[in-house]
């Protein structure tokens, strides 16, 4: 077991906006409360890296944490895991089910983002055993 970084912060989506919290509480379901869980368990969590912030900013668009619709965002740049690798954070253990392709919604934050961050949006992750993670908790890699 590897450890390679920490988790920053942690969000939510509700149909009301998205939400910023301490703790986030997943299951096999994906992320409880969050408005898309159950919905599609191979993309129940958006994970990524504070560097996809970096990089929109060094191309002069500097939007707030969550704008990108992560879950988990982290100091660590996962984007290279393949499918089937797995990520320990605190207890939650997760395996990477694909790259996160881009949506629509990028283009509302600005339109030259989804462009920019065609490759270092994020990873999707599946929950493989449920746990409730903390900001500050470390990330393990246990296989690649």
């Amino acid at each position: 077991m590897l450890i390679v970084g920490k988790v920053l912060e942690l969000f939510y989506s509700t149909n009301n906006g998205r939400i910023n919290t301490t703790e986030l509480a997943l299951d096999n379901k994906g992320v409880i409360k969050d408005k898309y869980y159950n919905k599609n368990i191979q993309r129940s969590v958006l994970i990524t890296s504070k560097d996809s912030y970096n990089l929109a900013k060094t191309h002069g668009i500097d939007v707030p944490y969550s704008s990108l619709g992560e879950n988990i965002l982290i100091d660590y740049n996962p984007y290279y895991l393949k499918p089937g690798a797995k990520v320990m954070i605190g207890e939650l253990v997760l395996e990477i089910s694909q790259n996160c392709t881009l949506c629509e919604s990028l283009s509302k934050v600005d339109a030259k983002l989804p462009q920019i961050l065609k490759e270092d949006r994020g990873i999707f992750a599946k929950v493989i055993s449920g746990a409730t993670i903390k900001k500050d908790d470390s990330i393990c890699l246990l296989n690649e």
